[in-house]
């Protein structure tokens, strides 16, 4: 097995996918910046208008794209600039915690954390934790598979134009 995926070697950093929303998530983010607070650059960054507007789909394609962990940041619960958004959020990240279990991925390695623009130190915490516990899980296991090779150029369908279109015949 080579080093890279053992997840037991120091030289396995995972990349990790964070959502965020436009208020105390990305707040957070920005007073963890102006303070200079350190976490880990392994963290692709996807702001949000509202954690409510996650949804599994992206939860699930961060993965499909490649990352080993991924978490949201919210804000605190009750205290949502969208009233219960955090909360809508929060109930479909579970629900894709349950289907990466289901699927054999793992749904620890999905995580929401809730923290107000203010919290520099728990943003970073959050980065922190999750990159810890991904090192300890290992790397992405759709990473290791092997990609499907492209199709073969007698085997595609006719020319697609405009718009998707098919010609006329």
């Amino acid at each position: 097995m080579s080093s890279e995926h053992n997840p037991s070697t120091p030289s396995f950093e995972p990349e990790l996918t964070a959502f965020y929303c436009i208020y105390c998530g990305y707040m957070a983010g920005d007073t963890a910046g102006a303070l200079q607070v350190d976490y880990p650059p392994n963290v692709k960054f996807v702001r949000m208008p509202c954690t409510g507007k996650t949804d599994i789909r992206y939860l699930l394609e961060a993965f499909e794209q490649g990352a080993d962990g991924v978490y949201v940041v919210a804000c605190p619960i009750g205290n949502c600039h969208h009233v219960r958004g955090n909360e809508r959020g929060y109930a479909r990240l579970k629900r894709a915690k349950k289907l990466l279990d289901e699927i054999g991925l793992g749904g620890e390695r999905l995580e929401m954390f809730f923290m107000s623009g203010s919290q520099a130190q728990a943003y970073a915490n959050a980065a922190r934790t999750m990159t810890e516990r991904i090192r300890k899980l290992g790397p992405n296991p759709l990473r290791l598979m092997p990609k499907p090779a492209p199709p073969h150029p007698e085997e595609e369908d006719e020319e697609i134009t405009f718009r998707g279109r098919r010609p006329k015949r």
